[in-house]
């Protein structure tokens, strides 16, 4: 590690069954005691189902937990991978929802729990020194919040111990719950028609209105991604901690579900979904009061042990995810502080602890702790858009889980969980009110201060910048060996002297993950010589060189940085015509960057140089012909010599007049704006490929310039092989050329398509008749 910088981590103690009852206890908090009544009066027997849709809902997502928490094990979970995958701004947006939705989420449990404390101080007749039921209520909180707090900063193996032995017990109670109201249900002679006769008595829309009531039961699987930083073996444990909890808390619920409407005993005239409904928080209370021995006891003991763990576990998080956030100066400082001896993010718990009994006190809890739910449903959203990006982004990741049926999967569970966000505003449009308010305050703090304080923090990229004269044209030049350099370094000067622009050499040095990016810096002599030879080529045509040496993980997305960076206005990037890369069409590199480009492209498959003469252009029209056509004449335009250039549109054989007509409109909107000289050329031919390479080598042309294919959202579309086979075959050097994508198009390419293996001249610039 580099002097003079400190990597701050922490201790790796949890184990499997560790972080697996850590979410189990998250999700088996407040939720399924306060919130089974209301839920059972909203969609009847149906309940059972809603329970299951959240179950399914909730795994749709945890798969996406499940990938990105085998792939990143720091501590932050779906902050960081926002973070990584979507930017600054979303990263910041998503750490920002997570810890107040988590802090919200523990004042829930902290007053669940002085509720049920309450409850049992008052039956067992001790003194209530005067108090009233919320006031005892805001004590117990009070004490219970303090209590974990501290045990958080006290270390996560207590964290892990305290929290396996409290959702071991009520666990156990909740079963001996399921047990005995199953007893009761089979002396009930008329449980199976209370599901049989009217298991929707509100229809669908109650259900959909149970699972938004009792979503909040769902959450806290999330937990255990975050803690990755702290678990032993994380690529391997994380994923099956997420799916056994949540396995688990579904089979939980459901059994609390069917011997809630089954096994209880309502008044005379009532269903026994509208008086659990009635009496709401306290209906699995009273379920228990019938038909377990010492059940109503029992039950509020389980109840305090539920909204202890859950808070014990959501403290915990909520301080990893601000703990994560200051360490990456989303926060201030004192938040990324670790404690000398505990080895704990000691500052992080204590603020989170005391943010938590702020709101408890202040604020109007109910309508809060909605937000939190439509908060945790945001997160949710986020991480499942990032699943898809970094598919695209980072193939090179190891996944110890990958998510099925991409793109399906994510895209399913972002719908699933848009819909029930919007779903809650029926239900309390306040909550959505505090979350745009939140969501500003952020955004101000983000912009206005944070962004400036992670930009000085953040470990430079970029080993050596030199800059002798800057241009408002700048033509990229990423090499990787010297061959490579010499060539790509003319065409870039050569296009770069048309535009009175400058050429902005790059060279990559990709840092193995064993390393850090500081020690990426040993890497620093083997890029020299390659911008040597860059600048070289530019010194004969008098065009200013920008050169830089830069760092990263990923060679394209440093590619693409450099050229958002430095407002490229092209890139040119070479090929030698084969790849090592299974699954590709032009290699690791090339195949993100063309699927997907942040500025107008080129892909140079190199040949001998040769001086140049004849420049043929395939033509079938669209912006790619049209760039084809502009790239090609400014090839010619430096050229001493006049160069001949040829639109050569390709029909099939015994076409019609008008199918020549349409090509040479093609061709001649194509050269339309240009200032060079050209002529066209109209041949017919079966496989246009073979027909371009065939007219190349009858006609003695020097170089091809050719469009690549036109964008599109179904892989079929967008992957061809007319392009690629030119390139491949043609005995001269072939330039593939590809327009800038829209941001829209960005977006919608990046987030739902994995990262293409092929390009080619098909789609809108497809040459054919």
């Amino acid at each position: 590690m580099n002097q003079g910088r400190t990597e701050v981590t922490l201790s790796r103690d949890l184990r499997l069954t560790d972080i697996t009852m850590i979410g189990i206890g998250a999700m088996i908090g407040a939720g399924i005691f306060v919130l089974t009544g209301s839920a059972a009066g909203a969609a009847g027997p149906a309940l059972v189902l809603a329970f299951l849709l959240n179950g399914l809902v909730t795994s749709l997502t945890a798969m996406a937990y499940a990938e990105l928490g085998s792939c990143f094990f720091e501590a932050g979970g779906g902050y960081l991978w926002v973070k990584e995958g979507l930017g600054g701004t979303p990263g910041f947006l998503s750490g920002w929802i997570s810890w107040f939705a988590h802090s919200v989420a523990c004042s829930l449990y902290g007053l669940g729990f002085g509720r049920f404390a309450t409850e049992l101080w008052m039956m067992a007749g001790l003194p209530t020194l005067g108090l009233e039921v919320h006031q005892m209520t805001l004590f117990f909180m009070t004490v219970i919040i303090l209590v974990f707090t501290f045990i958080n900063f006290l270390g996560a193996s207590e964290t892990g111990l305290v929290g396996s032995i409290i959702t071991t017990t009520k666990v156990i109670i909740l079963l001996l719950f399921a047990f005995f109201g199953f007893k009761a249900m089979l002396g009930t002679p008329d449980w199976t028609t209370r599901f049989s006769s009217n298991f929707f008595p509100k229809g669908m829309r109650g259900v959909f209105t149970a699972m938004g009531l009792t979503f909040i039961a769902f959450e806290g699987y999330e937990i255990i991604a975050q803690s990755g930083e702290e678990v032993k073996d994380p690529g391997r444990n994380i994923p099956r901690a997420i799916f056994i909890s949540i396995g688990i808390v579904v089979v939980i619920y459901i059994l609390v579900g069917i011997v809630s409407i089954g096994a209880v005993i309502p008044p005379e005239g009532m269903t026994v979904w509208d008086y659990l409904g009635q009496k709401k928080e306290i209906a699995v209370v009273e379920a228990a009061r019938q038909f377990m021995p010492y059940g109503r006891v029992l039950l509020l003991l389980s109840g305090l042990a539920s909204t202890a763990s859950a808070l014990n576990a959501t403290i915990y998080s909520s301080s990893r995810v601000s703990f994560a956030m200051g360490r990456d100066r989303n926060l201030p400082a004192v938040f990324g502080q670790v404690h000398p001896t505990r080895h704990t993010p000691h500052w992080a718990i204590w603020i989170s602890g005391f943010l938590v009994l702020a709101m408890a006190w202040a604020l109007p809890i109910e309508d809060v702790a909605s937000a939190a739910d439509i908060l945790f449903l945001l997160l949710f959203i986020f991480v499942n858009i990032t699943v898809l990006t970094m598919r695209n982004r980072r193939p090179d990741l190891k996944r110890a889980f990958k998510v099925p049926w991409m793109p399906f999967t994510p895209i399913l569970a972002i719908l699933a969980n848009l819909f029930l966000a919007v779903n809650m505003f029926r239900f309390s449009p306040t909550a959505w009110y505090v979350i745009l308010a939140w969501l500003a305050l952020g955004l101000l703090a983000y912009w206005g201060y944070f962004t400036k304080l992670e930009a000085m923090e953040k470990p430079s990229e970029v080993l050596l910048e030199e800059v002798l004269l800057s241009k408002r044209y700048s033509v990229l030049v990423p090499v990787a060996n010297h061959q490579q350099a010499r060539l790509l370094g003319l065409i870039g000067s050569i296009i770069a002297k048309v535009h009175d622009g400058e050429v902005l050499a790059l060279h990559v040095a990709k840092v193995p993950p064993q390393l850090s990016l500081y020690d990426g810096r040993l890497f620093l002599k083997e890029g020299r010589p390659l911008l040597e030879a860059v600048i070289q080529e530019a010194k004969e045509l008098d065009v200013p060189v920008h050169t830089m040496i830069r760092l990263g993980r990923s060679v394209p997305e440093a590619i693409r940085k450099t050229a958002a960076e430095n407002a490229s206005d092209l890139i040119v990037l070479g090929w030698p015509g084969y790849t090592t890369t299974a699954g590709r069409l032009f290699g690791s590199v090339i195949d993100p960057l063309a699927g997907n480009p942040p500025t107008d492209l080129v892909i140079v498959r190199y040949r001998k140089r040769r001086p140049l003469r004849r420049i043929l252009v395939p033509i079938a029209g669209g912006a790619n012909s049209r760039l084809a056509a502009q790239l090609a004449c400014d090839m010619a335009r430096v050229n001493p010599e006049p160069i001949i250039l040829v639109g050569l549109h390709v029909v099939p054989p015994n076409a019609d007049a008008a199918a020549r007509m349409r090509g040479e409109k093609a061709i001649r909107q194509a050269f339309s704006h240009i200032e060079c000289p050209w002529e066209i050329l109209i041949v017919e031919g079966e496989d246009i490929a073979e027909t371009i390479v065939k007219v190349t080598k009858e006609k003695e042309f020097d170089l091809i310039v050719i469009g690549a294919s036109g964008e599109s959202l179904l892989r079929t579309i967008l992957v061809g092989d007319i392009a690629t086979r030119v390139a491949k075959e043609a005995p001269v050097t072939v330039m593939v050329v590809k327009r800038r994508t829209s941001p829209i198009r960005s977006f919608l390419r990046e987030a739902l398509l994995e990262a293409p293996v092929e390009v080619s001249a098909g789609g809108e610039d497809n040459i054919s008749g």
